[in-house]
């Protein structure tokens, strides 16, 4: 039994450590003129062709019709279409470590909507959490220190745009389920719909990135970053499964965390003592605000944990 937890600690390390890469390679992709809509087509190109790849070998057919095509639909736009946008656009003048403890503030900003829409009761515990999240906002943008440029203050509500969206996300899924349909073929059906949004936004704004050579960096980093949330993201599925959405969900610390190790190893950057405040703060938030144990529907992730999973190219790939 012991073993077993060491290698579902190991496990969620891992998922941590692949999602935490997101956001750097992130930074590397719009390094060189990338822009939003391009690459967010490429990243849903290449999550729909891994993830359909799953569904094959599973033999597992994609539901068609009006119920399953909105739900699609939905998820593109506001799990991927628009908070990727907003997030590569962030990327461009924002440390991707200060990108990263940003995005932790998913599950403080799903309570609110989720009272909001009447899927959540109040607690003055998970009050807190959103206390503690507004506190490591101001940290960050407070103190002329906090940031590189104390211009970069005005691309903060760009970052934030991405955990509202995602934050939202949760909850519809919460409030109106996703049917019969598994996570994978929820997000390969959101990849294809989002591709097909993201297609004419890329051309029509001149964003299309052309996929021949030569290859740079940037390129690679999409490729990598695609792959690397389609795989983490199956497996983040079946710990789920395996044991239980509220250990599963201890992964948003370590992407965090691992976010900006990520950025200081790849991208060099090192932070003020404002930044690192923000996001012990925001860890304590975070604490407050995770699901507590509870029935779950089998083989599905509640809707609490599918807010605290961080997310970035959850293209829903």
């Amino acid at each position: 039994m012991r073993g077993t937890r060491l290698h579902l600690v190991a496990f969620l390390a891992l998922l941590g450590a692949g999602w935490g890469a997101s956001q750097p390679l992130a930074k590397i992709a719009v390094s060189e003129g990338y822009r939003h809509f391009g690459l967010v087509f490429w990243q849903l190109v290449i999550g729909a062709v891994l993830l359909g790849a799953v569904l094959l070998i599973r033999r597992r057919p994609l539901p068609l019709g009006a119920p399953y095509f909105w739900r699609y639909a939905v998820i593109a736009l506001i799990g991927t279409v628009l908070p990727n946008s907003a997030s590569y656009q962030a990327a461009v003048h924002l440390p991707a470590g200060v990108i990263s403890i940003l995005l932790s503030l998913v599950p403080m900003f799903a309570f609110p909507i989720a009272l909001a829409m009447g899927t959540d009761r109040f607690g003055w515990a998970r009050f807190g959490g959103l206390l503690c999240g507004l506190a490591g906002v101001l940290l960050i943008v407070g103190p002329e220190a906090s940031l590189p440029d104390a211009a970069l203050v005005a691309f903060i509500p760009l970052a934030l745009i991405a955990p509202a969206f995602y934050a939202l996300e949760a909850n519809v899924v919460a409030k109106w389920g996703v049917l019969d349909l598994d996570p994978v073929q929820l997000l390969f059906g959101a990849c294809v719909t989002g591709a097909l949004i993201a297609l004419p936004l890329a051309v029509a704004s001149g964003q299309w990135i052309d996929p021949g050579p030569p290859w740079g960096l940037p390129d690679l980093a999409v490729v990598i970053s695609s792959t690397i949330h389609a795989v983490v993201y199956c497996g983040y599925v079946w710990l789920v499964g395996r044991a239980g959405s509220v250990f599963a969900a201890q992964v948003s610390y370590l992407v965090t965390a691992f976010g900006v190790l990520w950025a200081m190893a790849i991208l060099g950057e090192r932070y003020t003592g404002f930044v690192w405040a923000a996001m012990v703060v925001m860890f304590l938030g975070l604490f407050l605000v995770q699901p507590r144990p509870g029935p779950r529907p089998t083989g599905t992730p509640r809707a609490e944990t599918l807010a605290a999973t961080p997310r970035r190219g959850k293209d829903r790939a």
